[in-house]
């Protein structure tokens, strides 16, 4: 919603002080469709040229998931927290043997489905459960399972912000190819200078949109959209996080109760339940 809020404030800014000040709308309309299909051309091109496919495809995929609100509230955290407790708490009354079916069935845990919103997420429930049987397996201590955690958290953190830098890099090279699309424009006015001064301004003014779309799409859409989506994916980034710190303390000797409330401190502050809130929220389920 602020997307759109905020692209629509921005050109009518731009287009508002333009007009009002005398600019002329029809010279950069009638520009537009050649400078867009230069522009828009060379910087999808060379975007293609300079990755990969998953990268291509994970950056397709950012700029929808930047269109859509965030998945991650207090609520999904308050239920991820539940479902660690009980799963820690399982383990501590019972042993860890007991939750040796609920890690290698998920899907069919009743631990699980209890809490749809992070059970059904493929990603953190094969977190959890990958490091929950190696507890179980009992051959790796505490430093080593930590060790591992942080670098399958750093490996996720490198693969999702492939996209965030490729949106960036185009960015950067769309300004560029304002000025090519302006540098040809240019060249087209060279080549007519017989022409009558009414029309050679015409068509310098036509190669000058070249370069303020060139900045106008980099800084007003493509940027604003990598910083976007950068942010979102620390707010997964910082799921995972949350997880090892409780499962870490869990392996420390921590009671559950305790052990949540290490992964409860390391949320940001805006999606942070409070103590009372995740203990009201741990009892009632």
């Amino acid at each position: 919603m602020f997307v759109i809020v905020g692209w629509v404030l921005m050109i009518a800014c731009i287009f508002g002080v333009y007009i009002v000040h005398g600019g002329n709308m029809g010279v950069i309309l009638k520009a537009l469709p050649f400078e867009l299909t230069t522009i828009f051309g060379a910087a999808i091109g060379a975007f293609l040229a300079n990755n990969q496919m998953p990268v291509i495809k994970g950056a397709i995929a950012g700029l929808g998931l930047c269109f859509k609100g965030s998945k991650y509230s207090k609520d999904r955290f308050m239920e991820l927290l539940a479902l660690l407790y009980d799963i820690l708490q399982k383990a501590r009354k019972e042993g860890l043997m007991s939750i040796e079916k609920d890690v290698e069935d998920p899907h069919n845990s009743p631990l699980f489905q209890k809490y749809p919103n992070v059970g059904h997420d493929h990603h953190v429930t094969e977190f959890i459960t990958d490091y929950l049987r190696m507890m179980v397996s009992g051959n790796l201590n505490a430093h080593e399972i930590e060790s591992l955690m942080d670098a399958e958290i750093e490996t996720h953190h490198q693969e999702a912000h492939a996209p965030v830098a490729a949106l960036a890099r185009l960015a950067g090279a769309l300004p560029a190819f304002g000025i090519v699309a302006a540098g040809l424009g240019v060249v087209n006015t060279m080549g007519s200078v017989g022409q009558p001064p009414a029309v050679l301004g015409g068509m310098i003014a036509s190669a000058l949109v070249g370069t303020f779309l060139g900045i106008w799409l980099a800084y007003g859409f493509a940027e604003p959209l990598a910083g976007l989506l950068e942010q979102k994916l620390d707010e997964g980034h910082k799921e995972l996080i949350c997880i090892k710190t409780t499962l870490l303390a869990s392996m420390q000797g921590y009671a559950p109760q305790v052990a949540i409330e290490f992964g409860r401190k390391v949320l940001y502050s805006n999606v942070r339940p409070t103590f009372i809130e995740l203990e009201a929220h741990v009892k009632k389920k």
